[in-house]
């Protein structure tokens, strides 16, 4: 890649691999540039983002391989500042001409708007604590080895007369942040993730992993779990709605409290679109409720800077069911008369802030003890569809999907038709039994997070679904 675009894509094929990311004098390379040529258009100040990913993926459905893509791509992203007014401007090149273009585009669309007040100058050099999260193997893992695995796991549903259906990915993506005042970060990782469905009739089931290192899953024990649920849902049997007393797995528990995470913007509750407002240093949740926004925990993943270039801050938001902290942006801390903790989105945004790195904190119970522990209740694998009802009590609505089963004296005795919930979520987070120890889950409602599974009693659920 010199003046072109650098994005590629390929549909088939077991060779189509992402390439080798920049290097690191290469994305200070073009920083420069973007500050050189800046000083000649009239920006006061100029900040550029330049974020490079090359992904890699195989999809399988039927028990059987039917796509192999790759991609390699690079942005670089532009925001200027002149009299008060600030924007952005993205490109997809980096030639002179390119960069030019995105530079006057900045400027001419922060003309068109009004002064900010809020508005702060950028900020200088930072110092960042280092994290290494990029794994060669994860790097280096190519579709005849992605292709292997999925075979492997296909062949434990072809021997149950299952069918599966999936994805396995791997990929690297690297960020650089620059500005006019001689800030400059670099960070860089890898990422890694496999998921499957297993359907035994009409029953189905799944699994799923993320992780920076390949090696954190194991895609065969995930495809045996898939398939072991799914033979267990078949002929699920009605029962009536209530409260019940459910074991949620750590997705079925990420899904749900990663809608709280804005709730913990200092901008949110100044905004009054907090559930936190009016409830700050008070006993909201139970006493086994502790969470803290780290980035630095082993099992996360993501920059030790935020969108405006400061670190990213270890935060304590709740302690022992006690909200306690609140995450803020530069503009939020001024406003406030409190530090910056390193959560700012890049500017321009409406949102402020938020923690991105949420870790609950976990308990010595697992799954097992849990149903052990259980007279009568419910297992739930996953939720999905999960909707706001009321924001400031956090009700939410969604069902329950790919294995739920009942539990009767201690023991998992067969599946059950599907729910409908409505449940506030600091109802439920106060109702907690037990706490399996926390875990890097992943879902499909919300971004990775360390949870642990929970034991929570009175679980409300309104209505049977239709599957």
């Amino acid at each position: 890649m010199k003046a072109a675009s650098k994005t590629r894509k390929a549909s088939t094929g077991a060779s189509a691999e992402a390439a080798d990311l920049l290097h690191e004098h290469e994305l200070r390379r073009i920083i420069d540039t973007v500050l050189r040529l800046a000083k000649c258009t009239g920006a006061e100040e100029t900040e550029v983002h330049v974020d490079e990913v090359a992904d890699a993926l195989t999809r399988f459905a039927n028990n059987a391989i039917h796509q192999n893509v790759a991609e390699h791509g690079l942005t670089v992203s532009i925001r200027t500042v002149a009299d008060g007014r600030t924007a952005r401007a993205t490109t997809n090149r980096i030639d002179e001409g390119s960069l030019r273009a995105a530079i006057e585009a900045s400027l001419s669309l922060a003309q068109s708007q009004p002064k900010d007040p809020r508005l702060l100058p950028m900020p200088g050099k930072q110092r960042y604590r280092r994290v290494n999260r990029f794994f060669k193997q994860t790097a280096a893992l190519s579709a005849e080895e992605r292709a292997r695995a999925v075979r492997r796991a296909c062949d434990l549903t072809v021997k149950k007369e299952q069918v599966a259906a999936g994805i396995y990915s791997n990929g690297q993506s690297q960020s650089a942040l620059g500005n006019s005042r001689g800030l400059f970060a670099t960070y860089r990782e890898t990422h890694s993730e496999f998921s499957i469905t297993a359907q035994e009739g009409p029953a189905a089931s799944w699994a799923k992993a993320n992780s920076a290192d390949v090696r954190a899953f194991d895609p065969q024990k995930l495809a045996a779990r898939a398939c072991q649920k799914a033979h267990l849902a078949v002929n699920a049997h009605e029962l009536a709605p209530g409260r019940y007393t459910v074991i949620l797995e750590p997705a079925a528990v990420l899904d749900l409290v990663g809608f709280l995470f804005y709730d913990f913007a200092a901008t949110a509750l100044q905004d009054k679109r907090s559930c936190l407002n009016e409830r700050m240093g008070k006993q909201l949740f139970g006493q086994s409720i502790t969470i803290t926004d780290d980035i630095y925990h082993p099992l996360q993943q993501g920059a030790p800077f935020d969108g405006e270039g400061l670190p990213r801050q270890r935060v304590l938001l709740v302690d022992r069911g006690i909200p306690t902290n609140l995450v803020y942006s530069r503009a939020a801390a001024k406003a406030a008369r409190k530090q910056p903790t390193g959560h700012g989105f890049a500017l321009p945004n409406e949102y402020g802030e938020a923690p991105m790195n949420l870790v609950f904190g976990g308990g010595d119970s697992s799954i097992e003890k849990m149903v052990a522990s259980t007279e009568h209740g419910l297992l739930v694998t996953r939720l999905w569809y999960i909707r706001e009802v009321d924001p400031y009590e956090k009700i939410m609505t969604g069902m329950t999907r790919d294995g739920l089963f009942l539990v009767d004296n201690g023991r998992v005795t067969g599946a059950v038709r599907n729910f409908r919930f409505n449940q506030s979520l600091i109802e439920m987070l106060k109702n907690v039994e037990f706490l399996g120890p926390a875990v890097r889950a992943t879902g499909e409602e919300a971004f990775e997070m360390v949870v642990p599974a929970m034991k929570v009693r009175n679980f409300h659920f309104s209505e049977v679904t239709k599957f």
